[in-house]
This record gives C-alpha cells, structure tokens and sequence, in this order.
C-alpha cells in the first residue's frame, strides 16, 4: 500500500516546499542513473542502514522499467553468511568511478572513514547524492542533496542546495523514491494495473464523501 500512501501524503503536503523539492532530487537520481552508467551504490552511516530505500527503490525499478533504479545495498559490516547481494561492503565504494552513482543516506553525522569512501568514489568520477540530515561536510561532496531536518540555529544551508524541514527521513524517502520512478518507460501490463487501482484507491481516499442532503 506505499502508493496509497504517498498519494495521500502528497495531498496533505500540497502546497509546500515538499512535493518540488522531493521531484526534483528524485529527478537528479534518474539523471544520474541513466542507462549505461556504472550502477547505483547505496550507503547508509555506520549506525543506519537504509533498507526500507533499497527495497522502495527496487519496486520502483520493476514498476516503472527502470532497472537502473535498483540499487547495490552497501553495509558497513557484514554478516558470515549472508547472501551474495546482501554481502557488498564498503570496499565496493572504492570501485566506485565514472557512470557510478553513490546515495547516501543517513540520519547522523558520517564518519570520517565514509567521508573519506565517499570523497575517494568522487574523485574517481562518481555522481554523489545526500539524503541526510544537513551535514556540510557530506554537502561538500555532493553533486545535489537534499536535507530533512533543519541546520543548526545561526547557521545556513550549503550554497546551491535547497533546505527543507518538518519531515522525518523515512517519510522523505517514501517520496523520493515514487517520484523516481515517475515518468519512467512503460511498466509490463500487469504491474500497470496494479498501480492504477492503487491509484484509484487514493483518489478514492482522497477524495471527501458527497453531502447527505
């Protein structure tokens, strides 16, 4: 039910810095991801993985035949015996070079050991992306970011990226990742359907009751 979710989430949020703000970050994603290109890295902080990201992400690709969308789950430790495309640790990111992309995501502050990751993959030629709570150091290496929670009181947002608040990072993610796959080339039949009655369920939802009289 994410769809109806987020339909009904951008109806309450109708009006706000929300809805453009999450396009357009989801607009630099697919830009960065186009076909061809070296694959979308994604990597949370040492304290957070986003998992709920890289499954959304996922379904957008199948739903939206965007298979560049689906994205490579980076872990900063990994299980024994956890399966191959749950296995990708860090050391990927040093693979990272030109057509890559990398989206971190996280809500605290990164390390100095994912700065450090994340600097070397830019360097190498990598798209950076930041979905995150306004770190300027992590700011400083991204192509574009955008934050979801404000900066500290007295300071400012990085020059050349918009600031957003009110929003936690999950509900965030909700949002950036339907709007990815927006605009994407025709799904399979099936999967179509599928979103259309979601679709009309929200509207449905949305939508308040006749009068009475």
């Amino acid at each position: 039910m994410d769809a109806v979710r987020v339909a009904l989430l951008r109806e309450v949020l109708a009006g706000t810095e929300w809805i453009e703000a999450t396009r357009r970050f989801a607009g630099s994603l697919r830009t960065a991801v186009a076909p061809h290109g070296g694959g979308l890295l994604l990597v949370g902080s040492a304290g957070y993985e986003p998992w709920h990201l890289a499954a959304h992400l996922d379904d957008e690709a199948a739903w939206s035949g965007l298979p560049e969308l689906s994205p490579t789950l980076v872990r900063h430790r990994v299980p024994a015996g956890a399966p191959a495309h749950l296995a990708v640790g860090p050391g990927r990111l040093a693979a990272a070079g030109r057509g890559a992309t990398l989206l971190v995501v996280t809500p605290e502050r990164p390390d100095a050991g994912l700065l450090e990751r994340v600097h070397d993959a830019r360097r190498n030629g990598a798209t950076v992306l930041a979905l995150d709570s306004g770190d300027r150091d992590l700011h400083a290496l991204a192509h574009d970011a955008l934050t979801t929670a404000p900066p500290p009181e007295g300071t400012a947002s990085p020059p050349g990226l918009p600031h957003t608040s009110g929003l936690d990072l999950d509900t965030v993610q909700h949002l950036v990742s339907a709007a990815a796959g927006e605009n994407g080339r025709p799904a399979p039949r099936r999967h179509r359907r599928f979103r259309d009655r979601l679709a009309r369920l929200a509207e449905g939802l949305a939508t308040p009751p006749p009068p009475r009289w």
